[in-house]
């Protein structure tokens, strides 16, 4: 089943976002990798190894975006502590080490975080990044976490909407006002310095965050999700393009477990992990993104190959099939203010 095609463009001011325009596009599907890029299956942990050097090799190869992880403690239980650095920290040292890759969080966990000091540390990794900065919002799969935040669990949906409306209006206006039901109150005689280079950051929704699709749909720029039934790909998309109204297209994206088998024509097994030849997976792709999917971020944590030898055989035969799009990335002094 393929989807309708979508008539509506993406918002302009993102049309020309050097890290928003890179991964998304109408009628594209493009590629990038959650952090860590290294294959760790019997690991709950990476070993970091090279890191540095990784991005750097995805970033010239061709592939729109780097996804970084907020798993701020280790849970035996859940079992993978992502790329282990802090997202915004590590964001910041991507920022040195490459040039064209959108970098983007997937997601920072809004309601474990003070909402102002997050605003400044997205601001500050998009000046770094020349704007190459998506931010990803989620209110996070590990309730033993908030206990040691002191917060409740049972909330994190209305206060993961009240820290995005802190975040939206100190960094898209200057001098802003604002009342908080979670948080503090701006009464308009500070601002929020540095801005992001753009009008505004780009902000997608990683899962739902507790949220409706209409809400969703309304208050950011994207969907993040994840899926383990191919199948399900185009009621997914039809219902998303139904809450977002018909102003501006806004994308939708998945993450997945991914392991690239050596043989090029294994068939497609679908679930919790994506298993499949590259040129089976190409077929695949191409469907769904006839279906409407915008991105694909693969994650290497089951994968039994070397991470390099797997993006060298995706971006020789994936890439010439799916293309970044690439904008220069502005270079400007940072403001300390208007």
């Amino acid at each position: 089943m393929t989807s309708q095609p979508c008539a509506r463009a993406i918002a302009p001011e993102l049309q020309q976002h050097p890290g928003y325009a890179r991964v998304f596009k109408q009628g594209h599907l493009t590629f990038g990798f959650i952090a860590p890029l290294e294959s760790y299956p019997n690991s709950p942990g990476p070993t970091l190894q090279d890191h540095a050097q990784m991005a750097q090799h995805v970033d010239e190869a061709g592939f729109s975006a780097i996804w970084l992880r907020d798993v701020p403690f280790y849970d035996p239980n859940f079992g993978d502590v992502g790329q282990i650095l802090d997202p915004l920290v590590y964001a910041g040292y991507l920022a040195a080490v490459t040039k064209h890759i959108a970098i983007g969080t997937a997601g920072i966990v809004l309601p474990l975080r003070d909402p102002l000091i997050v605003a400044k540390q997205a601001a500050s990794v998009d000046q770094l990044l020349g704007g190459r900065f998506i931010l990803g919002l989620a209110t996070g799969d590990r309730p033993i976490e908030y206990p040691a935040f002191g917060l409740d669990f049972d909330n994190r949906a209305e206060r993961f909407r009240d820290a995005l409306d802190i975040i939206l209006a100190t960094t898209q206006s200057h001098w802003a006002k604002h009342t908080s039901r979670f948080y503090g109150q701006l009464n308009g005689e500070i601002d929020l310095v540095p801005k992001p280079v753009g009008t505004r950051l780009p902000t997608l929704i990683v899962g739902h965050a507790g949220q409706t699709q209409e809400w969703i749909g309304e208050h950011s720029d994207g969907l993040l999700s994840y899926t383990s039934n191919p199948a399900l790909i185009p009621q997914v998309i039809e219902r998303w393009r139904a809450v977002c109204g018909n102003d501006v297209h806004k994308p939708y994206g998945y993450g997945t477990l991914f392991d690239l088998d050596r043989d090029p024509n294994h068939p497609v097994q679908a679930g919790r992990v994506l298993r499949a030849g590259r040129n089976s997976l190409i077929e695949h792709w191409k469907r769904q993104q006839d279906q409407g999917v915008g991105h694909v971020a693969l994650h290497f944590k089951p994968q039994r190959r070397p991470a390099a030898e797997v993006i060298d055989e995706l971006a020789e035969y994936l890439l010439p099939h799916f293309p970044s799009i690439t904008l220069p990335v502005v270079s400007q002094p940072i403001q300390a203010a208007p």
